[in-house]
């Protein structure tokens, strides 16, 4: 439900939203011995020299500015993987499933962070490359909301839209309520006049 939804994101902001991202996992080779750490969100560890590990990306940036780890940079991450989906997202007119869920505030933080990243500045052209194709896909599909009658006269309450990233749809939510909200008045304003007999 849109309602919902954008309530949802009136409580979010992007600094929240890459707060989130940041507890998601990545691997790390650390250069240090550890035993678990034993963390709110869960165990990690032990570590070991040169033994791959799962860390929270927040971990990770720690370990990664004291010289403690490198960071094994993540699969979806490959230039070759990334060309295909740039290209799975031009020819389809629906969103495919994104390379992460957080896939943009996670490679924003590790190509700040790491230099372990191959081709870094192709990757990072690529994943802005994707993130504008997205884009302009999420824009045509709130218009088409906007501007499309549900039937009988009635507007179009709801529309469903599968595989968007939070931070994708955070970015219309200005948009999107300004709209909304100038397309309910416009609609009042219709009634008004269809109901008052000088106009009639």
């Amino acid at each position: 439900n849109t309602t919902n939804l954008l309530h949802l994101l009136s409580f979010m902001d992007p600094a929240q939203i890459e707060f989130i991202s940041e507890k998601e996992s990545i691997s790390i080779l650390p250069n240090f011995t550890e035993d678990k750490l034993y963390l709110i969100s869960g165990e990690v560890g032990p570590f070991q020299p040169q033994v791959p590990v799962e860390v929270p990306l927040w971990l990770a940036a720690n370990l990664k500015q004291r010289q403690k780890c490198r960071i094994i940079t993540p699969e979806w991450m490959d230039v070759e993987l990334l060309k295909e989906k740039k290209a799975e997202e031009l020819e389809g007119h629906l969103f495919s499933i994104p390379l992460h869920p957080h896939f943009l505030e996670l490679s924003t933080i590790i190509l700040g962070i790491s230099d372990e990243v191959k081709d870094a500045d192709e990757v990072r052209t690529l994943i802005k490359d994707i993130w504008d194709v997205r884009a302009a896909k999420l824009r045509k599909s709130v218009n088409k909301m906007i501007n499309h009658d549900g039937g009988g006269g009635k507007p179009l309450t709801h529309v469903e839209i599968n595989n968007i990233t939070v931070l994708e749809l955070n970015t219309i939510r200005g948009f999107f309520t300004a709209s909304l909200d100038h397309l309910h008045n416009l609609r009042n304003h219709a009634e008004l006049c269809l109901n008052d007999p000088r106009y009639n």
